[in-house]
């Protein structure tokens, strides 16, 4: 018995360490290919090891375009999405858990339609929405004659305030929660917000901390968004900006990743700050009450 134990050890080991391997290894070449020269991309033979490291190529990367304005843009886009993500996520998914209303369970199945619609179905509507708006971008009160809220900060922020998945997640998070939180709650007059504000609130660290972190590398790196709805330099996001890379006959490999390393930054740091409570909420998860 201890020699298989011994062996299945082993063989679980290899495969989280063969797993482990795959999610690492193109960061690995993203890192070392920032740090190679234009004739070491070029080669006819792949090199692993650069000749030398050297960050000229991100002196490049900073000189090339208005980066802070870029890192700005997506800075702020992610900051405002992420913090109005957690307020009406965290609301909807506490409001279908734990109150008690009408047309409930109709229209949480409704919300939940939009986790099996892809996005790209829905980008085109969203676009003729937001070019619609009344009174913003040159619009009149029909929403006509202008542009409505595109190449703007609300384009990028208005489709990602709220979104199925993020409801679903809060709403089982607080469906794990004793009906006794409530009674009591009553008990000392607190209403429905309250509750929520006073009681649920301060213990979702762990979900919010998790929906956070997914929240924040979604926005951070969406590309697809930002293209279709913003066409100036003024709003361009880092995702776009590196596309300055890639021509329409080659492509600065190098330069490329030794930007793409530069935005990775951010979203790696929120992730080193909400970790423990990432991997609190993962255990508490796979709990049973």
């Amino acid at each position: 018995m201890k020699r298989k134990n011994m062996i299945s050890t082993w063989l679980v080991t290899g495969v989280i360490f063969l797993c482990a391997l795959i999610v690492v290894f193109p960061i690995l070449i993203v890192v070392l290919t920032s740090f190679k020269t234009d004739s070491e991309v070029a080669m006819a033979s792949f090199r692993w090891l650069p000749g030398q490291f050297n960050f000229d190529n991100l002196k490049k990367v900073l000189t090339m375009g208005n980066w802070p304005r870029y890192f700005a843009n997506s800075l702020i886009v992610t900051a405002v999405t992420v913090a109005g993500s957690l307020v009406f996520n965290s609301v909807a998914g506490y409001t279908f858990a734990r109150l008690k209303f009408k047309g409930k369970h109709v229209l949480f199945l409704i919300i939940m339609l939009g986790m099996m619609i892809p996005p790209q179905a829905i980008i085109i509507p969203q676009f003729v929405i937001l070019r619609s708006i009344p009174f913003m971008g040159g619009n009149n009160w029909m929403g006509q004659g202008g542009i409505g809220a595109l190449n703007t900060y609300w384009s990028l922020i208005i489709p990602f305030l709220s979104g199925s998945f993020g409801i679903f997640l809060c709403r089982q998070f607080y469906m794990s929660f004793p009906e006794f939180l409530d009674e009591a709650a009553k008990i000392d007059g607190c209403g429905s917000f309250k509750t929520y504000y006073k009681i649920y609130l301060p213990m979702s660290k762990q979900i919010l901390a998790t929906l956070c972190i997914l929240k924040t590398s979604a926005t951070w790196n969406d590309f697809l968004y930002p293209l279709i709805m913003t066409q100036n330099e003024k709003t361009r996001t880092v995702q776009l900006a590196l596309q300055m890379f890639k021509g329409s006959t080659s492509t600065h490999w190098n330069w490329l990743m030794a930007g793409t390393l530069l935005t990775m930054i951010p979203v790696i740091l929120v992730f080193v700050c909400a970790q423990k409570y990432f991997v609190a909420g993962i255990a508490h998860a796979g709990m049973k009450n």
